[in-house]
């Protein structure tokens, strides 16, 4: 148990600094984050509204509305500009705790990758790997592209965050599972 929780604690510590760097100095994610002239008169008239916290997409029916009035928004709405909004009202600087849960959940997330591995007969380094980038294209693929689809953004900074920090904690762990 303590060589997985070695391997979980090293393992989560590289992805957490591949997330650094991604995020970071190396700047992948610049364009799911860009910044607009407007702003502040957009916040503006977000708070003037009155905009309770929440996740938006922009537009939208109320849940009970009924399938006629579903088919006319369609109609409407084609070509004409739509919005998804994260909002909260008060922006609050939590880095500590952010990083701290990041760390947990790389943690966790490699612990769980190292159950699967140690129980696969025969593992070895091409195994490690393979079987690493495996759990990080299922998580990309089922979250961050399945976005994608659905909401026309870009999902290349997450693969390229996948192949990267997968490719490197199969690596580790390829070399780390197999010491005797």
């Amino acid at each position: 148990m303590q060589k997985q929780l070695i391997g979980a604690l090293v393992g989560g510590l590289i992805l957490f600094i591949w997330q650094f760097i991604s995020f970071g100095p190396g700047n992948l994610h610049s364009s799911q984050m860009q910044h607009l002239p407007q702003q502040d008169a957009i916040l503006e008239a977000l708070a003037a509204n009155k905009v309770p916290e929440g996740e938006y997409f922009i537009p939208r029916l109320p849940l009970d509305a009924g399938g006629d009035a579903q088919e006319q928004m369609a109609k409407d709405t084609e070509g004409k500009p739509w919005a998804q909004i994260n909002y909260h009202h008060a922006y609050e600087l939590t880095f500590g705790s952010n990083l701290a849960r990041g760390f947990l959940v790389d943690f966790l997330s490699v612990f769980l990758l190292i159950w699967l591995l140690v129980r696969m007969k025969d593992l070895d380094m091409k195994t490690s790997i393979i079987a690493s980038l495996m759990v990080g294209a299922i998580g990309y693929m089922t979250i961050s592209y399945m976005d994608s689809i659905w909401f026309k953004s870009n999902s290349i900074p997450e693969l390229i965050d996948t192949v990267v920090q997968w490719g490197i904690v199969g690596v580790w762990l390829g070399w780390w599972l197999n010491r005797d």
